[in-house]
């Protein structure tokens, strides 16, 4: 058996968090893996995993192990993947994150888009509102909905984004309409805590320069979608993302206040690690999502 068939089971192990999980995804016996990942550590004469009925861990050397095994693999595949692109034979899996309103949202379905036109194509999706590690945690690419700031990360923007604030007409009644970003710091507000501002809002001054206003209110929940929600039963002010807003100020459940004070800085992008061979099937859907957004960018 090849060290790196061995290399490949105790990837999928860790990165499914068990055996068992690893087994179902892959399609090969838990007591295969295992002893796969016995094996490999008996070749480095070192434990990788911490295995006990109900709990699983990667030891130091496991962690380090993983690390750099899962770029050796990537690279490995990537360079796979050059050789069939040249033969037009694009297929394989693609592990990716996204934004759980990503997915919610209409924009998502692009990569649904993608998988019917590619079926020799497996998209791994993963939603996640937080910022995950591409290159820690083994994913291919991502897709993010922000203010891109400087990264180690290869960035391709698909699309402009901007958010809204929002409010029911009931709390605009109530408290009339702010007449400028500082007013938010005194009138209840919905905070998302998947964003990265919390509760210090940004906004632009009458000079165009980037402000943050100070904001609290009575619920802070981790859900765009859950921030529309308690706006649209008058709880308070929310800070929204452009696509999440749209249907409840079409509908009159939401009106959008201070829009000319909103930064429009922010962007859809797709990101991915900086790698010597990108992989065909990467560069395939990085493709497709460029062309797509661009024939959808009037709905967006």
């Amino acid at each position: 058996m090849d060290t790196l068939t061995r290399m490949r089971a105790f990837i999928d192990v860790v990165e499914a968090e068990g055996f068992s999980a690893a087994a179902r995804k892959i399609g090969r016996s838990k007591a295969l893996l295992s002893k796969y990942v016995r094996e490999l550590e008996d070749e480095l004469g070192a434990l990788l995993l911490n295995r006990t009925t109900r709990q699983f861990s990667m030891t130091e050397a496991g962690h380090t192990y993983y690390q750099r095994a899962a770029e050796i693999v990537r690279e490995i595949d990537s360079l796979s993947d050059t050789v069939r692109e040249s033969s037009g034979d694009v297929r394989g899996r693609i592990k990716m994150s996204a934004p759980r309103t990503f997915a919610d949202a209409a924009i998502g379905q692009s990569l649904v888009d993608f998988a019917k036109e590619n079926p020799q194509i497996t998209l791994e999706i993963r939603l996640d509102d937080r910022f995950i590690d591409l290159v820690e945690e083994g994913f291919d690419l991502a897709i993010r909905i922000t203010r891109l700031e400087s990264s180690s990360l290869i960035a391709r923007r698909l699309a402009p984004f901007t958010t809204r604030l929002c409010a029911s007409p009931a709390l605009i009644e109530k408290h009339g309409i702010p007449q400028k970003p500082q007013d938010l710091s005194n009138l209840p507000c919905i905070i998302d805590t998947n964003t990265r501002y919390l509760s210090s809002w940004p906004f632009c001054n009458e000079a165009g320069e980037t402000i943050s206003v100070a904001v609290s209110g009575p619920m802070e929940v981790n859900s765009p979608l859950a921030s529309r929600a308690a706006a649209i039963s008058g709880l308070g002010f929310a800070l929204l993302p452009d696509f999440v807003a749209a249907p409840a100020i079409e509908d009159g459940t939401l009106v959008s206040v201070l829009q000319d004070r909103i930064p429009r800085d922010g962007g859809i992008f797709v990101v991915y690690p900086h790698r010597r061979y990108l992989p065909a099937k990467v560069r395939a859907l990085v493709d497709f999502l460029a062309v797509w957004f661009k024939a959808h960018e009037a709905r967006l």
